[in-house]
């Protein structure tokens, strides 16, 4: 792992801030330890003291509450240049689990770092405040999905969601992509039961919507799903407004 593998966050930065090479140098001159996480290991336990903030380079992974039954709810799956627990860069504690969904790779910051990075470069700063707000917004698209939409478009609109934000992030072709979850974990994400997940895939593949083969999914008609979705990507702020800094000068708010 080098240094222009924090190309990624630089580049996804770049569609919310007009970075100057001091905020690129910042970023790339960022101290980290490589990590790999094998499926379903522990990135960061609830109720841990985190030292450092961990930037996905390869793979996905989720965050998920579990309760004293041993029930769980995913309530956000990272994908690769997201960083998986910017908030720990200010709350010590962790509130929730995050878990490797596949096997994943990435660049574990000392938090002390992020925090210096933030005081040094506000509009860095303001970046990743802008990066944690619309993690906010998906969260709560995901609670209204859970909470108010039928099972049907509770899957729909998570399959809309994968295709967009994977096709953003350049990891798949258009409207089609691999699918990194079992049925247990869309049913843990979406509240419902891994047999009623198989039971409204299998619908959305009957009435012409999408085709899988074992996890690849290819979506046939997207506004037919997307309208069974109720499904506006306004809430993944994919085009956020940028902050503007002069080439070669610390940017200002």
């Amino acid at each position: 792992m080098s240094r222009t593998s924090f190309d990624v966050i630089i580049r996804k930065f770049e569609t919310r801030a007009e970075l100057g090479p001091l905020e690129r140098e910042a970023l790339r001159s960022l101290p980290f330890r490589p990590v790999a996480f094998e499926p379903q290991a522990y990135i960061s336990r609830e109720g841990e003291r985190l030292q450092n903030v961990h930037l996905l380079l390869s793979g996905f992974a989720y965050r998920q509450k579990s309760l004293v039954d041993g029930a769980r709810q995913i309530i956000a799956v990272g994908i690769l240049g997201d960083f998986l627990d910017l908030e720990c860069a200010l709350l010590e504690v962790a509130d929730h689990n995050i878990q490797a969904l596949t096997r994943c790779e990435a660049a574990a910051i000392p938090r002390a770092a992020i925090d210096s990075l933030i005081m040094a470069h506000p509009v860095l700063a303001r970046t990743m405040w802008t990066e944690t707000l619309v993690h906010g917004s998906v969260f709560r698209e995901w609670i209204a999905n859970v909470g108010r939409r039928d099972a049907r478009s509770r899957l729909a609109h998570l399959l809309c969601e994968f295709a967009r934000r994977l096709e953003v992030a350049g990891l798949s072709g258009e409207h089609a992509y691999e699918l990194p979850m079992t049925q247990e974990q869309l049913a843990d994400t979406l509240g419902l039961t891994p047999v009623h997940v198989n039971r409204v895939l299998k619908q959305l593949a009957r009435e012409g919507l999408i085709e899988r083969e074992k996890r690849f999914v290819r979506i046939l008609d997207w506004e037919a799903l997307r309208r069974i979705a109720g499904f506006n990507e306004v809430y993944l702020h994919l085009k956020a407004g940028t902050v503007g800094v002069r080439p070669g000068r610390v940017g200002t708010l």
